[in-house]
């Protein structure tokens, strides 16, 4: 099987480090060999590290650098957040965070 995860504009990524921690978002932009610009709705568009971010089998049709508008309509017409619960690492950490909340009482 080859491999299909590579860093592109409109790639789904998952936080893995950091204040955003948990948080699905989509790279817009490529800045260097180590950085690229991230997005998500929730969050302001900022720079990040690719050692930060973990790549789904996620990808959205969007051109380079959009606006907020856009990034928004193009996540809600591919079904992003969908997607990520199907998938099995999305069910897995799903299923974590339930756990972790849980308590003896």
């Amino acid at each position: 099987m080859p491999f299909k995860r590579y860093v592109e504009i409109g790639r789904v990524a998952l936080v893995n480090y950091g204040k955003d921690y948990g948080k699905l978002v989509v790279i817009v932009d490529v800045i260097d060999q180590n950085r690229a610009l991230v997005d998500a709705p929730d969050m302001v568009r900022s720079q990040m590290n690719f050692k930060r971010l973990s790549l789904t089998d996620i990808k959205i049709d969007i051109k380079r650098v959009p606006k907020k508008k856009t990034l928004i309509a193009a996540m809600e017409a591919a079904d992003v957040k969908g997607k990520w619960e199907k998938s099995s690492w999305g069910r897995k950490l799903i299923v974590q965070k339930r756990r972790a909340s849980l308590n003896d009482f």
